[in-house]
């Protein structure tokens, strides 16, 4: 199973190429921001990560009470978490 889920925006690592790093469930990993080009999220902004994509902007409130209804989710978190863990955009 696919989840998208909650991503804290820690830094922007490449403007040019939409590129920032993000922090899910305290694990860091670079993803793009490309299909969010027309309004880049920054620093402490929340998106909703899907297999290496910032798909959308959410805010704190929802991207808290949507960590804590997938975390529910028990085996499909921790393998969405482990899966985010070992990606990787090259």
């Amino acid at each position: 199973m696919c989840l998208g889920i909650p991503g804290r925006v820690v830094e922007i690592t490449d403007v040019g190429n939409c590129l920032a790093k993000v922090d899910v469930g305290g694990v860091q990993r670079v993803i793009s921001l490309r299909l969010l080009e027309d309004d880049l999220p920054g620093p402490d902004d929340w998106v909703l990560v899907h297999v290496g994509f910032a798909m959308a902007k959410i805010d704190e409130a929802e991207a808290l009470l949507t960590l804590e209804a997938v975390q529910k989710m028990g085996e499909s978190y921790r393998d969405e978490i482990e899966a985010f863990d070992q990606s990787a955009i090259i």
